[in-house]
């Protein structure tokens, strides 16, 4: 749709020299999630990929977990005086048959931080939920080198083309046991980078997602570990820490996770088994 960057003034101030100058920068707008109608969600994000955002987001939340069981999205009118189309509304239809869950804006996603549910809640609600277990391939178990590991935060940054323009952007990518990029996408919010990926590969059938990586910019989060667990995933890599509660929940589910991926270093919090450890901890 041509709106992922926009150009805005700013005032540059460099050794004492002031000059203006136009600055390109990240496009962000909001997003509101329907479902065979009804109003779901409303997401910040970076334009593009929308349908696949909105796919993906009912994955994490447990409504879809197979293509045949999308119907159809399109792009609503949008809020404006004129009933004008904004871009800014997309309507996920169901397959018939497909049960259709309790939507209220009062709702709130469960996965979001406001959403007040304790700890034990959160990891129940996605035990409950999810569809897909999380399997290592038909190839037999994983074994990761770390060597490998260690390679795919620049192979991301590598494929963050909005990112170079703007400086402004997170980033997930998908990769294969062996390294191979599947796919890549660029978001103001990490989660929706994630969406964006998990809602491509259920609309081309491939999920559960089995024998891959998810490699993601800054922390995991809970909400990215649930992400990852819900579309089948069965290792999630970032380059910064992880919370205390995404810990937890790879550990009940089996999720391999790894953070601080930074060159040679890396700490595995949970699923050790799929990584080629050369020595054992010394207090194992």
């Amino acid at each position: 749709m041509g709106r992922v960057t926009e150009r805005r003034r700013v005032i540059r101030i460099r050794d004492g020299a002031v000059t203006a100058r136009p600055d390109t920068l990240v496009a962000e707008e909001p997003l509101e999630i329907r479902l065979n109608g009804k109003p779901l969600a409303i997401t910040m994000r970076t334009p593009g990929d929308d349908f696949a955002l909105a796919a993906g987001f009912l994955v994490s939340e447990g409504v879809l977990s197979r293509t045949d069981e999308l119907a159809n999205i399109v792009y609503c009118a949008g809020a404006t005086e004129d009933g004008s189309n904004t871009y800014n509304v997309v309507d996920v239809r169901l397959a018939p048959g497909v049960p259709v869950p309790d939507v209220t804006l009062e709702r709130n996603v469960y996965t979001t931080s406001s959403c007040g549910l304790c700890g034990k809640a959160s990891l129940d609600a996605v035990r409950t939920t999810a569809r897909h277990r999380l399997s290592d391939g038909p190839e037999g178990p994983m074994r990761l080198e770390p060597a490998l590991l260690s390679s795919l935060p620049d192979r991301l940054r590598e494929a963050q083309r909005v990112f170079d323009r703007t400086g402004g952007l997170h980033a997930a990518a998908l990769f294969s046991a062996d390294g191979e990029l599947l796919d890549a996408r660029e978001d103001v919010g990490r989660h929706n980078a994630v969406d964006k990926i998990v809602g491509r590969a259920l609309q081309q059938g491939l999920l559960p997602l089995s024998g891959t990586v998810l490699m993601v910019s800054g922390r995991a989060s809970f909400e990215l570990a649930q992400k990852a667990v819900m579309a089948g995933i069965p290792v999630l890599a970032a380059v910064s820490a992880p919370s205390s509660l995404a810990v937890d929940l790879a550990a009940e589910t089996g999720l391999t996770l790894v953070g601080f991926l930074r060159g040679a270093s890396m700490n595995v919090y949970a699923g050790e088994q799929r990584i080629a450890l050369r020595e054992r901890a010394a207090n194992d």
